[in-house]
């Protein structure tokens, strides 16, 4: 039997997010063209005959701005921690100079697989060329070429990975996806929905909490609230006569049911928290330990 921990890495938007629920073959981490969308560790589990493998789903690796920002470097350190086999996730439209100036600073201790993001968008030149320059770095043991998204070439990395976890049993029930409770994902495709409906600022400077949660016999009734900075922000979220906070709900609802494969009744609040983003109080409220 093998089990260990993999974590991924990378730059905002290079598709971490996308490779692990390629890699799982469940949506767990919520994804976006906007950067900086995941803000938290996720862990998710695969299982096979003989293996389990422990991924981790980590936030876009940034220059903190303010404590939030801070918190979600935690998680990445987190996970630098306890990985057995990292994935440096490189996006293959930059130039790899850039991922580089990334992984280097990690200084990481395990074998690193260096992950060449979105095949699927780039010449086979730039493929190989990329391949080069990663190919002689201290830190890469690997280089793989994928596209997370279209699902090309996984098989190999996944086969790759496998042969490099340490013998053991595995760390949770093999008939679990993640350690994660059912609430935060809730969450999280609230907060996916204000990715996709609201541009600027809107989605950085707003969070979700799951209020209620109640399993009925025949929905879930689920109460969230929606924590934004200023007032105005609150008058966007809702819209005229709260026509975006309906539509967002309704978005919100339908993956949510998809998620749970049960009916949902969702209310969502908005509420005003100034300066959340930096106060530890209501970072710690907010899940962000």
């Amino acid at each position: 039997m093998k089990s260990g921990f993999v974590a991924i890495f990378g730059k905002p938007n290079a598709g971490k997010s996308t490779l692990l629920n390629a890699l799982v073959g469940e949506k767990l981490a919520i994804v976006s063209h906007k950067s900086q969308t995941t803000r938290h560790r996720i862990r998710a589990f695969l299982n096979g005959d003989g293996y389990q493998v422990i991924f981790s789903d980590t936030p876009g690796i940034i220059d903190p701005e303010y404590k939030l920002h801070e918190k979600m470097m935690q998680a990445v350190r987190g996970a630098l921690e306890d990985a057995d086999l990292a994935l440096l996730l490189v996006d293959l439209r930059e130039a790899p100079e850039v991922a580089h100036a990334v992984f280097e600073p990690l200084k990481l201790r395990v074998p690193a697989f260096v992950v060449l993001n979105k095949t699927d968008q780039v010449s086979a030149e730039t493929v190989r060329q990329a391949e080069a320059f990663f190919a002689d770095k201290p830190y890469c043991k690997a280089v793989l070429a994928v596209s997370a998204l279209r699902k090309e070439n996984l098989e190999a990395l996944t086969a790759k990975i496998i042969d490099m976890l340490p013998e053991g049993n595995p760390f949770f029930p093999e008939d679990e996806l993640t350690d994660l409770p059912t609430r935060f994902f809730t969450a999280e495709l609230v907060r996916e929905k204000i990715f996709e409906l609201f541009e600027q600022e809107i989605p950085y400077h707003a969070t979700v909490l799951v209020a209620e949660f109640k399993e009925l016999p025949h929905l879930v009734r689920i109460k969230a609230d929606i924590i934004v900075q200023r007032e105005s922000q609150k008058a966007i979220l809702l819209g005229g006569k709260g026509v975006m906070i309906k539509k967002l709900g309704t978005e919100a609802r339908t993956s949510i049911e998809s998620f749970l494969g049960r009916k949902v009744y969702l209310e969502l609040f908005v509420k005003v928290r100034p300066k959340w983003r930096d106060n530890e109080l209501h970072l710690r409220e907010y899940g962000y330990n």
